[in-house]
């Protein structure tokens, strides 16, 4: 389907960009910042973890986004499961209770956000922090079939030749149920890895007549595919033609691929574009650690940002080893965007 014969955009998504001047920011890494703040991760639960056992550590990582100026939180559950909770002793009630328990958390955040702006005569309180009255969106997160895995397959895509549609479907069902109606404002597919994963979303959207809006965000190693080797455009497409499906991008990619995944992107949607690419640094899936030295700077990073948005991204932000600095960085790039735009008053 080409961008002419697309659905309305949700008036979700529509109002966020209008009410922040045309551009919004999604949050950052969450796993290197709980890491940061004392958080031991090497569990296959991964950030998931923190549910059990720091969920005070989630709250404080969604705050520290929001006073960057991040105008959408990703709750902790990438990596949150039911099977994943199962494996580990819960009953499929505890598992669900957790699974709510990561969009309570950010909930949390952002009244408290909203608290700490009630009290701020100023849009900043003189630290650096952003405190300033802002629509602000909760996006509960779903990490593909591959993060479950937690064996790097979600920087692959290949879940083996006996893999199928419904049983992905399957695997996501209860989990997407779960958080649609956990008080979330939208829910977050994220790291796509494959148009298989894709098309099962689609149709689980459809299937159990989710009724928040979602994302599609995909995975890119060459610039050109998704990460699997499937064809991009045929994976947009597929959000392009879903009427539950908001906007649609790409995450957890080095930057310097951005530009030309947002340029082929336009050819087949219409809907806006998010971008949250990592720092660039590599993921050594056999060691399960990001390799150092591989990444680029904040500023580095930042300097893409404008580009971005002139040719077509709407919504940018960071994934793995991004920072709050990151963020902040960000915020004011765009912010310094809208205000050039804006007409004179």
């Amino acid at each position: 389907m080409g961008p002419g014969n697309a659905e309305p955009t949700s008036s979700l998504m529509t109002d966020l960009l209008r009410k922040a001047g045309g551009f919004a920011v999604i949050d950052g890494g969450l796993a290197t910042e709980l890491e940061r703040h004392g958080a031991d991760l090497n569990d296959p639960l991964w950030s998931a973890k923190c549910l059990l056992t720091s969920p005070h550590l989630v709250r404080r990582v969604h705050l520290d986004y929001l006073e960057a100026g991040a105008d959408i939180i990703i709750t902790a559950s990438y990596q949150a499961t039911i099977q994943g909770f199962e494996a580990k002793g819960f009953s499929q009630g505890e598992s669900e209770a957790l699974l709510k328990k990561s969009v309570e958390i950010a909930l949390e955040a952002r009244d408290i956000y909203n608290g700490l702006c009630s009290d701020c005569v100023s849009d900043g309180a003189g630290d650096g922090r952003i405190l300033k009255h802002r629509s602000i969106l909760v996006a509960a997160s779903v990490g593909s079939y591959g993060a479950y895995l937690a064996d790097g397959s979600e920087y692959s895509g290949n879940y083996g030749d006996a893999m199928n549609l419904e049983y992905l479907k399957n695997f996501h069902r209860r989990r997407v149920q779960v958080l649609a109606d956990s008080g979330a404002d939208l829910i977050a597919f994220e790291t796509v890895p494959n148009k298989l994963e894709a098309q099962a979303y689609a149709q689980l959207l459809e299937e159990e007549n989710i009724k928040i809006p979602a994302w599609l965000s995909f995975n890119s190693k060459d610039g050109v595919n998704v990460v699997s080797g499937d064809s991009l455009l045929e994976c947009v497409a597929i959000a392009q033609a879903s009427k539950k499906v908001v906007a649609v991008g790409i995450n957890c990619t080095p930057p310097r691929f951005i530009h030309d995944l947002i340029l082929s992107m336009k050819k087949v949607t219409s809907k806006p574009i998010l971008i949250y690419p990592n720092s660039g640094e590599r993921y050594d899936a056999d060691r399960k650690e990001w390799v150092q030295n591989t990444g680029v700077r904040d500023e580095d990073f930042v300097s893409y940002v404008n580009t971005w948005c002139e040719v077509g991204a709407s919504l940018v932000g960071g994934c793995c080893r991004t920072t709050p600095n990151t963020i902040r960085a960000i915020y004011r790039a765009l912010s310094n965007r809208s205000a050039a735009l804006s007409p004179l008053k």
